[in-house]
């Protein structure tokens, strides 16, 4: 008999089918080994599934519901929308399903400080969130560019008491806010410990971010059978690296009759530098410690890149996704800026929902799909986060429209 999908991937060594690994210099290989032994440790051990239940349940406020917009779903005319609202989640987007149990994980070490990095803040204050819970050191480093563009968040970082470190070479977004993180990580690994935000990095990361964040699948499978008594016909996320994509795919991974859905940013065009759309534009190759598609310059270095959503700027995308892309598995969908803030007010105006400009994206994309299909199919969207760190960024440049559609 067939070992379940989720149990058969990564192999040993961290890869799925070519994709993945751990591609680190020596010094890092003993520590990384380290957390890799822990989590297998401690994954199953009756102690740690029920200290992640209660944290979960009365501190996160989870299970997060599924929302059917029916509003929105009436303005597209097509298939039926729904939306797993991770906004509803404790700081409001998925990233904290993972660093509770990251932080949970640290401790199990013995660790006395977590370190990541962060794009649109929300894994930064996750991270903040969980090191304030249990007790525990925290240091964010973030592109310059976005601790301007993502000024809220980072004030909830430091109210939380993290150390906010600023990445100030390169273009200052999310990549080089991994090289300073892995830098800082490097010189203290005997007390403190990388908590990567997403499903990216070495192995065991992409696996255990996964695993985390597989609780929002597995919760919008059993809801969305409440709600229509059938599985979705598309399931849509947005991705960057790609973690609340991830999570939500994990529940219907299995069931082939589901279509899944990983949108990437389109940006500004097609133009390199102007996209982070590295399914769709990329090729094969190593950054930041795993192998997967990336966005290359004519160097074959990492490509410039850009989107409107600070956390989906990154110019590779987890391994789980280039393997499941190939394998014909999932699709890939698109969304430009103007697409995603178009998204960002008709689901604001329309349902009462301001969502963040990175879960735009996916309502941009369903919103495209919706139109296409009969109105007896459905779409459910992982609606990552909240927008309330984009409202000023957003209205700055894109004036509120004067009507309801």
């Amino acid at each position: 008999m067939n070992k379940p999908y989720l149990e058969s991937y990564p192999d040993e060594k961290g890869f799925f089918g070519k994709f993945g690994g751990s591609f680190i210099p020596p010094q890092l290989v003993q520590p990384f080994e380290e957390i890799k032994k822990a989590y297998e440790e401690i994954k199953n051990s009756k102690q740690f599934i029920e200290d992640l239940k209660y944290v979960r349940k009365h501190y996160q406020g989870r299970p997060t519901p599924i929302s059917f917009a029916k509003n929105l779903t009436k303005h597209c005319n097509g298939a039926k929308i729904y939306l797993k609202r991770e906004d509803l989640n404790h700081t409001g987007a998925h990233k904290l399903n993972h660093c509770m149990a990251e932080v949970i994980l640290a401790k199990h070490l013995g660790k006395k400080k977590v370190i990541a990095e962060t794009g649109a803040g929300q894994h930064g204050v996750a991270l903040a969130t969980a090191a304030a819970y249990f007790g525990l050191e925290c240091e964010i480093h973030m592109g310059e560019v976005d601790i301007k563009k993502e000024h809220p968040n980072v004030i909830r970082m430091k109210i939380l008491g993290a150390k906010v470190v600023p990445a100030t070479h390169g273009l200052k977004t999310l990549k080089e806010a991994v090289d300073s993180a892995f830098e800082a990580y490097l010189n203290d690994t005997k007390n403190s410990i990388y908590c990567i935000g997403s499903v990216v990095g070495p192995h065991p990361f992409p696996m255990m971010v996964r695993d985390f964040q597989s609780v929002i699948g597995f919760e919008a499978k059993e809801q969305f059978l409440e709600h229509e008594n059938k599985l979705p016909d598309n399931v849509v996320a947005c991705v960057g690296g790609g973690s609340n994509a991830m999570g939500i795919f994990a529940g219907f991974i299995e069931n082939k009759e589901v279509e899944l859905y990983g949108v990437e940013p389109l940006g500004k065009g097609q133009k390199i530098g102007d996209h982070s759309a590295s399914l769709t534009y990329g090729e094969e190759g190593v950054m930041h410690g795993f192998n997967s598609i990336m966005l290359k310059d004519k160097n074959g270095e990492p490509a410039p890149v850009y989107s409107i959503g600070s956390g989906i700027d990154y110019p590779s995308v987890g391994p789980e996704h280039a393997f499941l892309k190939t394998e014909g598995r999932t699709k890939v969908g698109l969304c430009d800026d103007n697409e995603a803030v178009d998204a960002f007010y008709k689901l604001s105006q329309l349902e009462g929902i301001i969502p963040a400009l990175e879960s735009a994206h996916a309502v941009g994309f369903a919103m495209k799909l919706a139109k296409t299909l009969p109105n007896d199919k459905t779409i459910l969207v992982s609606l990552s986060g909240r927008g309330d760190k984009d409202i000023d960024f957003v209205v700055e440049n894109y004036p509120i429209p004067n009507s309801k559609f």
